[in-house]
């Protein structure tokens, strides 16, 4: 339940950000934009940082394969590709587009084991899941003519 809850406010929080980025992309740009986002985390995350067990950074040293690192590189780009969807389509829209392509990649990334996570068998309940998610977005984007 709390893995419910956790994914809900996740949800809630990135629609929230997208909107609160987009208008200040309208009055900055899109990149001082993104700076101002990726900085204020940084401040933020060095701020819990600073409360919490701070031995944990030497590992990042350590760490194998060094790739995964690369999250807060990727980070930058979703901000800005979140940025640019909500823009051109509005935050409902972009997110709904977002979110299909988050499950199939992510179902993708399950089957075949990549970044070393565990393979998944192959699901035909997660397959019909994904096309009636993708048929609601069909339906969300159906408007009618009266």
């Amino acid at each position: 339940m709390a893995g419910i809850l956790i994914a809900i406010l996740s949800g809630i929080l990135m629609s929230v950000q997208g909107v609160f980025n987009t208008d200040v992309t309208e009055h900055s740009s899109l990149w001082v934009a993104n700076t101002w986002v990726q900085m204020t985390a940084l401040a933020v995350c060095f701020a819990f940082w600073g409360m919490a067990d701070r031995s944990s950074f030497a590992l990042l040293f350590d760490f194998r394969p060094k790739y995964v690192l690369l999250g807060g590189v990727i980070g930058a780009f979703i901000t800005l590709t979140v940025v640019k969807s909500m823009d051109i389509m509005g935050p409902a829209q972009a997110v709904l587009f977002i979110v299909i392509a988050q499950m199939i990649s992510a179902y993708l990334i399950e089957l075949a084991g990549w970044f070393g996570m565990e393979k998944a068998d192959w699901s035909v309940q997660k397959l019909i899941g994904m096309a009636v998610a993708i048929g609601g977005v069909i339906l969300f984007q159906w408007e009618r003519n009266p």
